[in-house]
């Protein structure tokens, strides 16, 4: 089997410059060096996969530099299912996190959330922690919250429209609400969307949610579904996330990549990105920035 070796920098930071590149292709004998975006993104094949601390190596050797270097396989790249989780994935918040703000709660509700996603806490339990936290809330902080806080992540847009476009299914699937992911799903162009349902009674949040609580299994299941579905192989999909919640279908995925994502999950994931922004997912799909549909 053949491979790639993919080098992309953070488009937000400063240029990297090409000769550390070079070097870095050099030092592993890769092959000729493929540009996908100018100043952002290069590939280059390899015979045989490099190892861990090889990997390791070279990401050490790249220094300040902002780049995330992997290697994926060069058979079925180009994907034909996106699963992605929501929040710090494909929007910059969490949800609930914003949400607690208006409880005054922040501080307390974060800290769940952290230990959460880092799998210190279990999932279903600590959503229900939270969410008790949120009880008598008025039903019009969703939209106050959705419409002030929330924002896409850089490069959402263009990595599901460019796999829209390609005739890929794009599904959003979250630990989180489907208020909100009702919203982002179609801010950002998604075919499909899940999530959990708050409870609401007269025009306020009860502090519970509907059950069963769709989390970590839950994701993977929506992977292998939508791949039977649609007819889509597990090696042609892709997932994305952040949190030991989305570890199952990075792991079931044919590509799972850890996105700015908690140690445990990136050591996991069979990719990481760390510095790019969600148009990393398109340049390790060999995708080049030419071929974006924004």
């Amino acid at each position: 089997m053949a491979f790639v070796l993919s080098v992309i920098a953070d488009p937000a930071a400063p240029a990297v410059d090409p000769s550390l590149v070079a070097s870095l292709f050099g030092s592993v004998k890769a092959g000729e060096m493929r540009l996908l975006a100018e100043g952002g993104a290069w590939e280059a094949p390899m015979e045989t996969a490099p190892g861990a601390e090889t990997l390791a190596g070279l990401r050490q050797r790249a220094g300040d530099a902002p780049l995330d270097i992997n290697v994926v396989s060069a058979e079925n790249r180009r994907k034909k299912l996106l699963i992605a989780d929501m929040d710090s994935t494909v929007i910059q918040q969490e949800c609930i996190d914003e949400l607690a703000e208006h409880a005054g709660k922040r501080a307390e509700i974060s800290a769940i959330t952290e230990q959460a996603m880092r799998g210190d806490l279990d999932f279903e339990e600590a959503l229900k922690a939270r969410v008790g936290m949120l009880a008598d809330l008025p039903e019009t902080v969703l939209a106050q919250t959705f419409e002030e806080r929330i924002a896409l992540t850089p490069g959402a847009r263009a990595l599901v429209w460019t796999m829209n476009a390609d005739g890929a299914v794009t599904a959003l699937v979250s630990g989180g609400f489907t208020y909100f992911t009702e919203r982002v799903a179609g801010a950002a162009g998604f075919h499909h969307h899940q999530a959990n349902t708050l409870f609401i009674r007269d025009g306020r949040l009860t502090g519970a949610v509907a059950e069963p609580i769709l989390g970590r299994e839950a994701k993977r299941e929506a992977l292998m579904r939508l791949s039977a579905e649609n007819g889509v192989a597990p090696e042609d999909t892709l997932a994305v996330g952040d949190g030991a919640n989305d570890l199952s279908m990075l792991e079931a995925a044919g590509l799972g990549v850890a996105f700015h994502a908690k140690p445990a999950v990136a050591d996991a994931a069979h990719a990481r990105i760390d510095h790019g922004d969600l148009t990393a997912l398109l340049y390790l799909q060999g995708v080049p920035q030419s071929a974006f549909v924004e």
